[in-house]
């Protein structure tokens, strides 16, 4: 079962393409919504896509003992 649902939303004044990211999965209504600066719905979710894969490869570092 999915988490998260990433969907490219075009925008009508501009052409371009914005992300919608609904979590839960099946959430009426989306989490983080983007600004449209994608020129392609592929090129958003790839973006997306890229961004989380990335974030998750490289996470923060760890506060150091005395800031917990």
């Amino acid at each position: 079962m999915p988490l998260i649902r990433i969907e490219p939303i075009e925008d009508q004044v501009t052409g371009r393409f914005a992300i919608e990211i609904y979590y839960p999965a099946d959430a009426e209504r989306p989490l983080v919504t983007t600004a449209p600066r994608y020129k392609s719905a592929a090129a958003a979710e790839q973006d997306t896509i890229a961004i989380l894969a990335s974030n998750a490869n490289n996470p923060a570092p760890e506060e150091p003992a005395d800031r917990r």
